[in-house]
């Protein structure tokens, strides 16, 4: 399996090279040269299976020569078996259609756990017995930054620089970035929101004096193997529900668009997916691109659901290349474009391709605390706003009966406490294996949110490249 830039230039890698690299030096996103697929009986033989065996199977076709099959099984179980549920992403029913899939059994409460817990692993064996020293630069909206620092922490040959907008993810989100103090985590705190930090770490990558002084890699969404890992819990729970003799739809709470176009790269492999339900809170840039051809960035408006305050969503652009004919010379200008302006029509292609899939709805702030209730008082559920998200889109998309609908549920409540409590009247206790994170000291530097400022903090600290 090799991987192509979605802007074309970049050469092509294998997926150990891909993995480390992170963004492309292109400034594009790596995406795999062609779909591999699963027959309906190869579908079907995964019902039954442990989900570490169910993601070796699906992860095989991705990772090429670059593991054995021995290594790529024992790198799942080893990923998998930190998380507090046995079936590490169970499905709960909600009513006769609705059903939770719950992402957050993972050590820090969230779905990023399930693909970071397997990175962090990929990059210790790809370093292994190699003089590189990777420097990790990421950006987070409240849960990668915690589910990165955990897989990395204290782990040989990577440093993890790590920005969150400062007063803008959860007190639980922020300590559990914070109070982890091996030598290798650095925590900067951005005055400034998610795409702003965004920005700043596309930038570091883009920047050739920066980016050949220090051997950067990505743990955001940005990277393929990140992707590549979460496709597989749409097989694990569509199998549960009659896949692949049933078709079913998943409702999918989202800012930067990995989690759901990680479905779509599911139902481009096979999977009977009848609808991906794209649910989005005020900051709606991937509702009207969706619904009406319209991908310009407005104002981040801070909301209850922080990891969604997101105007530019940086995987949009893997969907947009998929669907014009893999045309990297024009992804590149169109997104030239939007860079420039932070504007951009959709073509008639891309459209007409993503209707054929996805449907978008925007979820105002009283409808999330609605749903919230709904899903306390009525399903005995508590779920934390950005699940609250997503159920609401799911509960009005209007699809058959017949079809269940899958709901990504994407955090723990009690890592959004004050809002689950606004919301239900009761407030959820973290559980016991966080629960003295307020006990832990807290590590952290505050930076204006600029080129200069964040990349000589970094420098300072920073393993540069053995010549």
């Amino acid at each position: 399996m090799r991987y192509e830039s979605t802007r074309g230039t970049a050469p092509t890698l294998d997926f150990r090279d891909a993995t480390l690299a992170g963004l492309a030096s292109d400034g594009g996103l790596y995406v795999p040269e062609a779909w591999p697929t699963l027959s309906a009986n190869e579908i079907a033989a995964l019902a039954g299976l442990s989900y570490a065996e169910t993601a070796a199977r699906i992860m095989t076709p991705f990772v090429g020569d670059t593991l054995s099959a021995d290594e790529l099984r024992a790198m799942c179980e080893a990923a998998y078996g930190r998380f507090s549920h046995a079936a590490v992403t169970p499905l709960v029913q909600l009513d006769q259609q609705h059903f939770l899939l719950e992402l957050f059994h993972g050590p820090t409460l969230a779905f990023k756990d399930v693909a970071l817990q397997f990175l962090g692993l990929l990059f210790e064996r790809f370093l292994t017995g190699s003089d590189t020293h990777l420097t990790i630069v990421g950006a987070t909206s409240g849960d990668t930054g915690s589910a990165a620092i955990d897989a990395l922490a204290g782990r040989e040959h990577v440093d993890i620089f790590m920005l969150h907008p400062e007063g803008r993810v959860s007190d639980v989100q922020r300590r559990q970035m914070t109070t982890v103090l091996a030598p290798n985590v650095h925590n900067i705190a951005i005055r400034g929101d998610f795409d702003t930090a965004q920005a700043l770490v596309k930038a570091m990558f883009n920047d050739d004096a920066f980016s050949q002084r220090f051997t950067l890699s990505a743990v955001n969404s940005i990277n393929w193997a990140r992707l590549m890992a979460q496709v597989v819990y749409y097989f694990y729970a569509a199998v549960r529900l009659g896949a692949p003799d049933r078709q079913v739809a998943f409702s999918v709470p989202t800012g930067n668009f990995g989690d759901v176009f990680a479905g779509y790269v599911a139902a481009k492999m096979g999977l009977p997916v009848a609808r991906l339900i794209v649910a989005t809170n005020v900051n709606d840039i991937l509702h009207r691109a969706l619904s009406a051809g319209d991908y310009s960035a407005g104002t981040v408006t801070p909301t209850a659901a922080p990891s969604m305050d997101i105007q530019v969503s940086s995987n949009f652009e893997r969907l947009l290349y998929d669907l014009a004919a893999r045309d990297g010379g024009a992804m590149a200008d169109q997104m030239r474009g939007f860079e420039s302006t932070r504007a951009m029509r959709l073509t008639n292609a891309q459209a007409e391709g993503a209707a054929a899939l996805f449907t978008s709805d925007r979820v105002e702030p009283g409808d999330m605390s609605e749903t919230m209730r709904w899903a306390c008082h009525e399903a005995g559920q508590v779920i934390d706003p950005h699940t609250a998200i997503g159920l609401a889109a799911a509960r009005r998309a209007g699809l058959p009966a017949d079809v269940p609908v899958v709901t990504l549920a994407t955090a723990h409540p009690a890592k959004f406490r004050d809002a689950v409590e606004r919301a239900t009247g009761s407030r959820p206790t973290l559980p016991g294996r966080v629960g003295d994170l307020f006990d832990r000291e807290e590590r952290y530097a505050t930076l204006d949110a600029t080129f200069e400022a964040v990349t000589a903090y970094i420098a300072e600290r920073a393993v540069a490249k053995v010549r």
